[in-house]
């Protein structure tokens, strides 16, 4: 039901959105700026789902990555830093933000709520502080490219953007045998694997909607660079969380913190890198923004915490720790950013979307009370 019921619910939701905007919802321009419009979301949520599945959580991300955003501006506009510099840069300071909250955390042992909301307003006022109350723009597009760039077509520049299909019938093709490759492992080992049937019917599934959505982002620009940057993040921390000695230590402490310290895990460590780990994504998050704006303002960042933390918890995240997936978040995030373009086109106001990502998120979170509680 975790794994696949939110993916479920995703297809349900852009289906609803497609027939009530009269299919404008999955127009490609429209599943572009999708992309282009949540990716910042993404981002964080990435780094979040490690911090919830921790047991803890970091409410200061927007105002780090809007603090951010803010030096890079300064760095690149101001001082005509070269991009690839101000960039690195960026990112050393948003580890070393995380590193001066996830002391607080780890060794001082204040609670992450405590220390991010501080973090949140800190940060937040510093980020006005070097701004001083103003915009500062615009970014030369180098840097721009990041954000509102595509991938150019090495095969042309007709109609279709022919790479982006050779892309999607690669990926199909490395997804069969990754599938397959897992499931004979399994059986190997004597493990339960699904039926013949439901195994065949997935991957028809997955590879349908695999080469319908690069044959729709053919039909317009291509892949945008933003994609290729949130594919390489989900599948390295996929791997991390799902293969290394790292990744098994999250979910350990965020399942039993005192049992993972009595087998020599080194918890306090393992919090303190989890939150470097977060900086670092909420200064990328932050450059993306910057990027996608075209302009470092005061303003960047507000409520992006919310977002994050809503979709981890969408995604199958839970409010216990120990359990959450990186590509739950990711689902998560998009449930949410489908639900926001959606009610926006059909002309929703702002009062009304806030309420239902609210009611969302709080039937997320108890369906996970629900499920915890049934199988205790």
């Amino acid at each position: 039901m975790r794994q696949y019921g939110m993916f479920t619910a995703l297809v349900l939701i852009m289906l609803l959105f497609q027939v009530l905007t009269d299919g404008i919802l999955l127009r490609p321009l429209n599943i572009t700026n999708l992309i282009l419009q949540n990716s910042y979301i993404l981002v964080l949520a990435i780094g979040m789902v490690m911090i919830i599945i921790l047991g803890h959580i970091d409410l200061s991300v927007g105002s780090v990555a809007a603090f951010v955003g803010a030096i890079s501006g300064i760095l690149i506009i101001n001082h005509h830093m070269n991009v690839f510099a101000a960039v690195v840069i960026s990112l050393l300071i948003g580890g070393l933000i995380g590193a001066w909250q996830g002391f607080w955390v780890a060794y001082v042992k204040i609670p992450a709520f405590i220390v991010t909301l501080a973090g949140m307003l800190l940060f937040r006022g510093l980020t006005m502080l070097v701004l001083k109350g103003q915009s500062v723009a615009p970014y030369p597009k180098s840097f721009q490219e990041m954000s509102s760039g595509f991938i150019p077509d090495l095969f042309g520049n007709g109609a279709l953007h022919v790479l982006t299909l050779v892309i999607g019938i690669l990926f199909s093709a490395i997804y069969i045998m990754n599938e397959v490759k897992f499931r004979k492992t399994q059986q190997r080992y004597k493990f339960e694997v699904s039926s013949i049937g439901f195994f065949v019917a997935k991957l028809s599934a997955m590879i349908i909607l695999i080469n319908i959505f690069t044959y729709v982002l053919a039909t317009y620009e291509g892949i945008p660079n933003i994609l290729i940057i949130l594919f390489a993040l989900v599948v390295i921390y996929s791997f991390v969380m799902k293969k290394t000695v790292m990744g098994r230590h999250v979910y350990a402490i965020g399942g039993n913190e005192k049992a993972a310290s009595l087998s020599g895990i080194k918890t306090k460590k393992v919090t303190f890198w989890a939150f470097v780990n977060m900086g670092v994504l909420a200064a990328l998050s932050g450059l993306i923004f910057a990027a996608r704006l075209n302009a470092a303002t005061p303003k960047a960042g507000n409520l992006f915490e919310l977002d994050a933390i809503a979709a981890c918890f969408i995604g199958g995240a839970s409010a216990y720790g120990g359990i959450g997936t990186v590509g739950g978040a990711i689902v998560g995030g998009l449930v949410m950013g489908v639900m926001n373009n959606g009610m926006s086109i059909i002309g929703l106001g702002i009062d009304w979307q806030q309420a239902i990502k609210g009611l969302v998120l709080l039937i997320a979170v108890a369906f996970d009370i629900y499920n915890k509680n049934k199988a205790s």
